[in-house]
């Protein structure tokens, strides 16, 4: 090997020892980077963060007992908190903890099933309310972070990304919850109710469910959703939904009829009973009827009629249209408030 050779040879050691170096260098930076983000997601999100003791009577007699708990957030200075239906549902008393290890008394102001949303409340005193942002403005394989009290585990902090934008959850009442965020932050029982937060801290969800069968299936309610339940629930103690009072189930359309009426949807609802005096009934709708159409939009399934009834831009009396054995008709309905 001559002189020039050698110096080739060494240049390129060189070469890709710097470039080692500098592989090194750069993941040190992005970890850092990374690690560095969560923490400040957590030190911004963290005082805000409670957890809750939900207490329930076994018999009339008894004193309440602990009977489950889960996690919350201030939302506002005077002590209002917002949380999942299904942590604090059926409770005599709940008792709120601080990440300080205080603890309070805590009131329900009002609960959603329909939303798996509630607003509870600390009477006395001053916290530092979550800084709350916008669901809209969140990308898939955005960074996300879940803090909350999985297991008893007190301010636990779990990261991950954004995994879907979008999804369909079935609520436990049975109605279902749009705008879901699903994420791989990982979640366990107790961390129910607490934040998803960016990584500047600001909360863009509320942890609400898990698949227990699969790893990285997390689900949480959109903090855009939950300011306006929230809001409903401050202003009202519940969220005001209309009905129309129908018993009903999705049914697929002959191919014949989608033909014969241009039917933009190949599913509509087949109503199988209807309430006396309701709205339906001063409507004119009839058992047998097969609701198509909704306020000028298709309707193919009781999910899409429920999601138009909670719209709350929905015109005050929108026309329906249904098949009724050979003709489309179109009804003028004027929907109540659900006394639920």
């Amino acid at each position: 090997m001559n002189a020039l050779q050698f110096l080739s040879q060494d240049h390129a050691l060189s070469r890709a020892a710097v470039d080692r170096d500098l592989s090194v260098t750069d993941e040190k930076n992005l970890l850092d980077a990374y690690s560095n983000a969560v923490t400040r997601a957590f030190d911004t999100i963290g005082p805000s963060v409670v957890n809750i003791d939900v207490f329930k009577r076994k018999n009339p007699y008894g004193d309440p007992e602990k009977a489950g708990s889960g996690s919350g957030f201030f939302f506002t200075p005077d002590g209002f908190i917002l949380t999942n239906s299904h942590v604090v549902q059926g409770a005599q008393e709940m008792e709120v903890t601080l990440t300080d290890g205080q603890t309070h008394r805590a009131r329900l102001i009002g609960e959603d099933p329909d939303s798996d949303l509630a607003v509870i409340r600390v009477d006395e005193g001053t916290f530092q309310p979550a800084a709350l942002g916008s669901s809209q403005a969140l990308r898939v394989g955005q960074l996300v972070v879940a803090v909350g009290n999985p297991l008893g585990f007190q301010a636990t902090v779990t990261a991950g990304v954004v995994s879907a934008l979008g999804r369909s959850l079935r609520s436990r009442s049975g109605r279902l919850m749009d705008n879901i965020i699903q994420t791989d932050a990982a979640l366990n029982p107790g961390n129910s109710g607490g934040p998803l937060v960016n990584s500047r801290g600001e909360v863009v969800g509320v942890n609400t469910a898990t698949i227990m069968s699969a790893q990285g299936l997390c689900f949480a309610i959109a903090i855009d959703t939950a300011k306006r339940i929230a809001s409903q629930i401050l202003l009202f103690g519940k969220v005001k939904r209309r009905y129309i009072g129908i018993g009903g189930q999705n049914i697929d359309l002959p191919r014949h009829v989608v033909r014969h009426f241009e039917l933009p949807g190949k599913q509509g609802i087949l109503v199988v009973g209807v309430e006396e005096k309701g709205p339906a009934h001063q409507a004119g709708l009839k058992e047998g009827d097969v609701i198509v159409e909704f306020g000028e939009r298709t309707v193919e399934t009781m999910d899409d009629l429920h999601r138009f009834l909670s719209d709350e831009k929905m015109e005050s009396i929108p026309r329906l249209s249904v098949i009724r054995r050979s003709e489309k008709l179109h009804l003028r309905i004027a929907p109540e408030e659900s006394k639920r």
